[in-house]
């Protein structure tokens, strides 16, 4: 039986050492050159076992020896959960083992939780790196040559015992945390059984020290517990698209992780776009040249015929453009049934995309995988989902969030992730006064959205009675008209109560006159214009000589909805004016709208 190399992904929370850690290991590596050191793939980094072994050293023997060897190690470049979201297959990951980084002075943090919780709901076996061991309070960094890669069991002997004894103490606490998730874990020096015990691996991601334990805990992981998984067949290529890029003189390519078989160039290839699936046929197969042959920095790719998996690969073909990413990707076999192929992929696809009539959040992400993640993320806070799909927010969105938001102001909000908020929908939402939360760390994006309802729970009242429309009287001042229409803009003054803008207008009569546009006061906006104060007022809709004069007074109008609000729970907010202005403004909308014959 023939192994692959293991897809390795590396997780863990914002600053815990993640880039740093993964540097460090492809840095280790490129030391040992003279054993084959590291081969750039696209997206991802491939560790040859000859390399692992020159690091590994006497450990390789000990912790991974096996009947059969895999290839190597090909780790995934960019750390952190939006790839590792990408990596989706159905029922699981494309990813086959993963590091979690732990800040070994924080321990487990909101991020790290996401992170194990994530790999447990993929099924994906994983190893704690116990990170930044170099700045535990009074550890002595090892006398070895730099150029020597520093075993972490030899670097613990030249510790004094306090610092021995606290190491062992912050050890624990990660113990205590993977205890309370329901694993089993050690410090990988104690670990008597591998497929039972959860590996922790003390290291440094500055000094190195811990690296060669790390990469025979992997190893041995995928050598003696993984072989099943791992067997490489030689037929037809399976993968996972990671991104789509825009390459100079290539046009879209779709950067690739080959998770099986064998991909060629001229292989026709069945693809996912949003609303349907493609099949298009490969031109050519690209991996990076290495630093020394680059002579041009636009000349950064060779050309080769095929690649084996497991390999991270960029692809060009015809109608790549609109292609998702965190799409499988299926080489057609000659004979086959195009369609059936095209209905896998269809349905691998829709199966990430939510679309309800029930209340709920409107999630829009960047990747399908994304979509995945944080909808995991939201279901385990118990919270609802009307819609979700890939792309910008959109003023569409925001109208679906207000139409929810009359049921359920706390879950009528747009969420999105590392995504753009297009302009109309930035203005839509101004104006509804729909909440967008947009992030892009995950588990940042979820915090925000729960933290806002905390504080609209904890504010209600106050919040509530500031969205309404304020109870205002003012009047038009004579011989102040700057601008008699398209708005009309006029001076006027506040009689009683608070004058805002974006507010609906009525007169004397009753009679709708428009919305206040802006509000100003000596040449500059202001968000809100008090009793006694002189102001400018730009009104859109009505021609001053017509609709309005001088010396005219206006109130401002309420809905309905806003009326019974302010009737029942905020009257006693109102001054004495202020009930006699809302008073007149009731007596007004009685005889204008039905809807008010009843307050």
């Amino acid at each position: 039986m023939q192994l692959r190399q293991p897809v390795v992904v590396v997780l863990g929370h914002v600053d815990s050492g993640k880039t740093s850690l993964l540097d460090r290991i492809r840095g280790t590596a490129v030391q040992a050159r003279e054993v084959g050191g590291i081969t750039q793939h696209i997206g991802a980094s491939f560790f040859p076992i000859e390399t692992v072994k020159e690091i590994t050293g006497l450990l390789y023997q000990k912790l991974a020896k096996a009947d059969t060897q895999i290839p190597g190690l090909l780790v995934i470049d960019t750390p952190g959960h939006e790839v590792f979201a990408n990596l989706r297959v159905r029922g699981g990951s494309a990813a086959d083992l993963a590091i979690v980084v732990v800040d070994i002075n924080k321990g487990f943090e909101p991020q790290t939780i996401e992170s194990v919780g994530i790999l447990a709901k993929r099924k994906v076996p994983f190893v704690i790196a116990l990170n930044k061991v170099d700045v535990v309070s009074g550890w002595r960094k090892s006398n070895q040559s730099k150029n020597r890669v520093s075993f972490i069991t030899d670097e613990i002997k030249e510790q004094d015992s306090s610092v021995s004894i606290l190491l062992d103490e912050k050890i624990y606490n990660v113990v205590g945390a993977l205890s309370r998730m329901g694993y089993n874990s050690e410090v990988f020096w104690r670990v008597k059984d591998f497929s039972k015990e959860l590996a922790i691996v003390p290291v440094s991601a500055v000094t190195g020290v811990g690296i060669p334990e790390l990469l025979a805990v992997l190893v041995g992981l995928a050598q003696q517990y993984m072989a099943t998984k791992l067997e490489r067949h030689d037929g037809v290529a399976r993968g996972i698209i990671l991104e789509i890029t825009e390459e100079i003189g290539l046009g879209p390519s779709a950067n690739t992780i080959v998770l099986d078989g064998v991909l060629r160039q001229g292989d026709s290839i069945v693809l996912a776009k949003r609303n349907s699936a493609i099949v298009t046929k490969i031109k050519s197969l690209l991996l990076p040249k290495p630093l020394d042959e680059m002579r041009d920095p636009r000349d950064k790719f060779k050309p080769v015929t095929e690649v084996i998996a497991a390999a991270g690969v960029k692809i060009t073909a015809p109608d790549l453009e609109g292609v998702l990413a965190g799409s499988p990707l299926y080489v057609l076999r000659r004979g086959e049934s195009e369609e059936r192929l095209k209905s896998i992929v269809d349905s691998e696809i829709k199966s990430a995309f939510i679309d309800t009539n029930s209340n709920g959040v409107i999630l829009k992400c960047d990747t399908i995988g994304s979509i995945e993640a944080v909808t995991d993320l939201l279901k385990r806070e118990n919270i609802p989902i009307q819609s979700a799909d890939i792309g910008p927010i959109t003023r569409r969105d925001v109208i679906a969030a207000s139409a929810v938001r009359e049921k359920d102001r706390y879950v009528g909000v747009v969420l999105g992730f590392n995504i753009k908020i297009l302009e109309e929908a930035q203005k839509e939402s101004q104006e509804r006064n729909v909440k967008i939360i947009n992030d892009r760390i995950i588990y940042n994006l979820v915090r925000s959205y729960t933290d806002w309802i905390k504080f609209q729970k904890e504010h209600e009242d106050s919040i509530l009675f500031n969205e309404l429309a304020p109870v205002c009287k003012f009047q038009f001042l004579k011989g102040f008209i700057f601008r008699r229409n398209d708005p009309a803009v006029f001076g006027a003054e506040v009689l009683v109560g608070k004058l805002r803008q974006k507010v609906r207008v009525i007169n004397d009569g009753g009679k709708k006159i428009g919305v206040i546009h802006q509000v100003q006061e000596n040449g500059k906006s202001i968000e809100e214009a008090t009793k006694g104060m002189q102001i400018a007022v730009s009104i859109r809709g009505p021609v001053i000589g017509r609709q309005i004069n001088e010396g005219d007074v206006f109130y401002t109008d309420l809905n309905s909805k806003e009326a019974k609000m302010l009737l029942e729970r905020f009257k006693v907010r109102l001054n004495p004016e202020e009930e006699d202005v809302f008073g007149k403004i009731l007596l007004l909308k009685r005889n204008e709208d039905a809807a008010f014959g009843y307050l």
